[in-house]
Formats: C-alpha cells, structure tokens, sequence
C-alpha cells in the first residue's frame, strides 16, 4: 500500500529536529522558549543559506586550503595533482637535453602541437605561449660569444582550455603555466646561489621587505638582448588572457618541478601582486625547493595565493636551501642582536602553503631508491596515485589485504 504525503504536511526540516531537540515543550513558559529558539535558529538558517556556495572545483583549487581532502587524499583531488603533473612531463618531454643540439636548451616541438608530439593529446588545452627563462650571472669577459646564448633557456609554457566540453566538465576555463627543473649548467649554478636578497619592486613601508632565494629572483626576472625575462613573458600572457576571458570563470594553475616549482611559487606570487582583480591562483608544486622567508610566506597567504607543495620525505630537495626555524615568525621578531643574527645569516626560509606528504614504502621502487629517484617526477606521480593517508598503505597494497583477509574468512 503506498503512502502519500498531504500538501498541507510540511516535511520535517533541520530546524525542526533542531528546536526538537534543544526544547520539547512541557509548559505554556517552555513552549515560548520554543518559539524563540526556532527563530533564532530560522536566522541563522537563512544566514547560512543565503551565503553562495563555492563551486566544487574550487576546493581542488584550494580555496579552503584543502582542507579535508589531503589526509586521507580525496579521489578527485588525487585525479587533479596528477593532471597537472602531466602537464609539467610534457615541458620534461619538449625539451632538448643534448648538448651537442643545435637546439639545446629548447623546445624540440612547435608550439600548436606541443601536448601531442610530448605524448599528451586530447587534453582539451592550446599552447598559447612558450617561455623562456635567463640566468643573471655576469660571465667573464673570455667566454666566448658562442657561449653566451647559453644563458637563456626554454623553461616552460603557457596553456589554456579551449574545449567546451572540458571546460563545462570542470567549471571553468582552466589556464596552466607549467615550468621544468633544472636543466643546463646555468640554471645549476642560479640553484647554487641560495642566500636570500629582497624581492625587487616591493613596497613594504616600514616593514623589511620579503626575502627570497637569489638564484630563483635572478631566473625569474633577468633578461638578455632581445630575450624578455620569464616575468615579463609570464605578465604579458597572463594579462592577453584576463582581457581575452576576464568575464569567464578562469583558474590560474601554476605547477613545476624543482627548480620549475620555485619559479612557479615565484610567478604566482607575482601574478597576483600585479593584478588585484585576477581570479584564484593555485600552485602545484612537484619536489619543490624552499623559496622565501616568512615575510614572503605572509605575503602569499595575505594576496590568497593558494599552494600545495607534494613533498616525498625521503627527498633531499624539499629540505633545501637554507634551514627552517620552528616557529620563524616569532623568530624574526626577537629583540636586539638575536634578532639581527637571525636576519643577518640571509639563510632562514619558511615552507609556505599547505603540505601533502606522501609515503615511498610501498613503491616499486622500493629495493633501488637513491637521490635521484626519489627526486624524479615520475616518482612522485606513482605515489600520489598510490597514496591514500599518512597511516594506510597504498591503494594496491590495500587491495591486496583486503583480498587476503577475504580468503582467511
């Protein structure tokens, strides 16, 4: 027999079974109290509700800094770390690592097919910009000129969703600025370069300026000859971009690794510095160094530049350059020479943003990890598509207990 509900029955809603609870009348003084309590509750009901609620893709951006979705690690999440990771393979893949090249140091595809000749078609995106990045160092005047354009080096690209189906399937125009590690010997002796100097252009009044790592400043903002600096490349197509789809909902994803990473943090800060009114930011960063000090830390969380650094414990490059002091901004807030001593070594940095830490001990490459391995991105996209929580096993290891357990019942 089916039950129909009256029109004139109103469903019981979350206000009800709240005012049931907290007051079940037993006198006429009780049953105002009820009244009252149901329209406080009514308030802020509506309140709440009548609040705007973030889109869903915003949360894997990390605008409520990912919070509940790393430990254990959210499945569409996961799906998305790795999505941008591929992005960052495909700079890996484009570039030319043979210094006996003629085209060392460059992209060995065309920029229209870029993602496909790298191994990565059907992404829905278009290459829109190719970006270069300079070292700063001032060479000796007997390096030969042959040499010298050496300096300058293709780092990375700019790419943007234009599919409308991949554009209606995660919510937005996505725009991924993917930057590679460290390539030629240029960009090792920049990596080499890790006491902390201040951020250039920055107005910070009476307060010191942010510090950041030398060599990551020298790469991001040098230039040489006809060849613009990573900043300007990067201003310049973000800006097209703004005014081309500023009345979109976009996303800007900044992923690297490595060095990559660094340059990517440095961006973003950047990008958000220049323009106020840019949508949200996020930063995927992939075996990052450490970039800046706590000013700079402060400075990102304060512009809302969201970043999430996947860090392997067993990685020597996450724990480099420079040394974290527990609690740095109380640190840089000491009185007297205590304070001075501190500031004056150039060499306290901060991690910044939101951490995932993943676990290698049931990686295949368990029986030959060294340093490089464990820095490799390849490495790093096995576990995180492996990784479920800080104190769980893998996803395969998982599934194989939970088969043996079945056997044993």
């Amino acid at each position: 027999m089916e039950v129909t509900t009256s029109k004139l029955v109103r469903p019981c809603t979350p206000i009800d079974r709240a005012c049931i609870t907290t007051a079940t009348p037993k006198s006429i003084s009780d049953q105002t109290l009820a009244v009252k309590t149901r329209r406080k509750l009514e308030r802020l009901f509506l309140e709440t509700s009548n609040q705007p609620e973030q889109p869903k893709w915003m949360e894997y951006q990390g605008i409520r800094n990912w919070e509940g979705l790393l430990d254990p690690l959210d499945g569409n999440l996961r799906q998305e770390i790795i999505r941008y990771g591929h992005f960052v393979e495909a700079a890996y893949q484009s570039c030319d690592f043979d210094p006996s090249s003629i085209t060392y140091g460059m992209s060995k595809y065309p920029k229209k097919r870029l993602l496909e000749d790298s191994g990565f078609s059907g992404t829905g995106y278009k290459v829109t910009k190719n970006l270069t990045a300079t070292s700063g160092i001032k060479l000796p005047n007997w390096i030969t000129e042959k040499a010298r354009p050496m300096r300058s080096s293709w780092i990375g690209y700019i790419t943007v969703c234009q599919d409308r189906r991949k554009i209606a399937g995660i919510g937005r125009r996505d725009v991924v600025i993917a930057l590679r590690g460290t390539a030629t010997i240029f960009e090792w002796l920049e990596n080499l370069r890790a006491n902390l100097t201040p951020v250039t252009g920055e107005v910070t009044g009476k307060e010191p300026a942010s510090m950041v790592e030398s060599g990551f400043l020298s790469l991001y903002t040098s230039g040489v000859g006809n060849v613009p600096s990573l900043q300007t490349l990067v201003r310049e197509e973000i800006g097209r971009i703004l005014e081309t789809y500023g009345d979109e909902p976009l996303s800007f994803t900044f992923t690297g690794h490595s060095l990559g990473a660094a340059l990517a943090t440095l961006a973003a800060y950047d990008i958000k510095k220049t323009f106020k009114n840019s949508p949200l930011v996020t930063v995927v960063s992939f075996a990052g160094p450490r970039v800046g000090d706590c000013r700079f830390r402060r400075q990102l969380e304060q512009q809302g530049t969201k970043i999430l650094r996947i860090v392997n414990p067993n990685d020597m490059i996450t724990k480099v350059p420079g040394f974290v002091v527990e609690n740095n901004d109380a640190a840089v807030n000491f009185g007297g020479w205590v304070n001075k001593l501190i500031e004056d070594t150039q060499w306290v940095y901060a991690d910044v943003g939101c951490e995932l830490r993943l676990r290698n001990e049931d990686t295949t490459y368990r029986n030959g990890f060294d340093i490089a391995t464990c820095h490799d991105l390849k490495t790093y996209l096995q576990l995180v598509n492996g990784f479920v929580g800080s104190r769980c096993p893998l996803r395969a290891t998982a599934r194989r207990m939970m088969k043996m357990e079945k056997k044993i019942c």
